[in-house]
């Protein structure tokens, strides 16, 4: 079998790493921070197999004004950033219409019809089992406007295949009784769950698969130079490494990789949020999502962890403090019970203007294979992400069609 080194040390990549492994591929994983440190870390560790509703949503026109100036809106531009961002927004605005949006629905909810069965195998773990948390996402709507403004998107998620259940304010209560009395409309997301510690259930993944041969390497990856028989990889200090086969998950670093190896992938950063609650997970049973705000809280462990929000402004340390006030504010709205939070985190979510993940062979050498773009899916769509990069890599048919996924498509 063949040398494969997975850079990125995410969900994505260690999803890689499981599958190759189980082809009996000699894998060795790049990443300087170590297993789950990244974006990995910081989400909302849920399991969406309902989001199938792409960014390049069509209403984004006409809320615009509303993203763009609400003090509540979850959405944010850094205005310094627009520059850069602006041939990344055109494209977003022109997948933004009826027929694209609801191609990449489409292709997100094929892609999800699957993702359970991509973490079946690493779920039957006892190691892994212990982080899973069965309460189904519970999605809230503080307003009658915004419920009625999402039946096109439910209806749509229906035709797809996704279940739930709508809720009214008593049925809210009757799940989540320490909630503010606010929410007059509810969806109850059928077959959901979520992760008691998203970075923890990747440690553990990675610690069974290092007894299973996974070697580490805990260096950054500069640079990818194809050859005629592999890859060269080159670290930022010189060294080089040579393989058979690289997958580049380095989520929002991957643009850079990919025009390396001669794809022009339109790749942007979503700065994404949390702040934690120590000592709250008590207060609810699930993960609840405010809609109207953009965030979810998830009880998580050590506390509630509100997380969301939408910063379009690249890298760079800077944290935007409104958005950390309104998810503050917002979660203490939502749920009185609430104490101080504790800390706050700012990550780093790989964005394409269509909404949908690029997983395919590069177009200079096949013996580079993309895995990235995922958005706010990394979790949901890693198990299912894996065991498609290994069908390439080792040669068999794939399942799904990966057509929408490719990098050719930009």
């Amino acid at each position: 079998m063949a040398d494969v080194a997975v850079i990125g040390a995410g969900f994505i990549g260690l999803s890689c790493a499981h599958w190759l492994l189980r082809d009996g591929h000699r894998v060795t994983l790049f990443d300087a921070q170590g297993p789950g440190e990244g974006a990995s870390y910081g989400n909302a560790g849920t399991f969406a197999n309902y989001a199938c509703i792409p960014v390049n949503n069509p209403d984004v026109f006409r809320n615009l004004p509303r993203f763009l100036f609400s003090p509540t809106s979850p959405l944010r531009i850094r205005w310094r950033y627009l520059p850069k961002l602006a041939p990344w927004l055109a494209r977003f605005l022109l997948n933004a219409t009826p027929r694209r949006y609801e191609h990449s629905a489409a292709a997100l909810a094929a892609l999800l019809s699957r993702a359970f069965e991509g973490y079946r195998e690493m779920l039957a773990m006892d190691a892994l089992a212990g982080f899973v948390r069965e309460g189904e996402c519970l999605y809230l709507y503080s307003g009658a406007a915004s419920f009625k403004g999402a039946q096109a998107s439910l209806a749509l998620r229906r035709s797809l295949g996704v279940a739930f259940e709508t809720l009214e304010r008593d049925g809210i209560r009757v799940l989540e009784p320490n909630l503010a009395p606010i929410f007059e409309h509810g969806t109850l997301f059928t077959g959901s769950w979520f992760l008691s510690d998203p970075r923890g259930f990747l440690q553990a993944l990675d610690a069974s698969m290092t007894r299973r041969g996974l070697h580490h390497e805990r260096v950054a990856i500069d640079r990818i130079e194809p050859t005629r028989n592999g890859v060269r990889l080159v670290d930022t200090s010189g060294r080089a490494f040579d393989t058979a086969r690289a997958i580049v998950c380095a989520g929002a670093l991957s643009g850079r990789f990919a025009r390396q190896c001669g794809d022009a992938v339109p790749l942007d950063t979503e700065r994404g949020y949390h702040v934690r609650f120590p000592d709250t997970s008590s207060l609810i049973s699930r993960p609840c999502g405010w809609a109207e705000r953009g965030f979810y809280m998830t009880p998580m462990t050590g506390g509630i962890r509100a997380a969301g929000t939408v910063e379009l402004g690249g890298f760079g340390p800077e944290r935007n403090a409104d958005l950390l006030k309104l998810l503050r504010t917002s979660a203490r709205e939502a749920l009185p019970a609430l104490t101080q939070p504790d800390t706050d985190w700012l990550g780093f979510r790989p964005s394409l203007p269509d909404g949908l993940p690029v997983i395919g062979p590069s177009r200079r050498s096949p013996h580079v294979v993309y895995a990235f773009g995922h958005q706010h899916l990394g979790v949901t769509l890693g198990g299912v992400t894996g065991s498609v990069v290994a069908d390439l890599v080792t040669g068999r048919a794939s399942p799904v069609d990966l057509e929408p996924y490719s990098p050719r498509r930009f």
